[in-house]
């Protein structure tokens, strides 16, 4: 959890006047997604690892 905060934070940060939403959903499964436009930027479902860092600011500027 303290790394999905982290990113939420670095994230909100960054884009803050881009972002209309970010929700964050506590769970015991270990799912990390990032969606933009219902578009996926990045799964820890399916790669089986937390984005390693600015992975995903990285996939939001692409």
């Amino acid at each position: 959890m303290p790394k999905a905060v982290s990113l939420a934070e670095k994230l909100l940060n960054e884009h803050k006047n881009n972002i209309a939403a970010l929700e964050l959903v506590p769970s015991s499964g270990g799912v990390f997604e990032v969606f933009v436009d219902s578009k996926c930027l990045f799964s820890k479902k399916e790669l089986d690892r937390f984005p390693e860092e600015d992975e995903v600011e990285s996939a939001l500027r692409s």
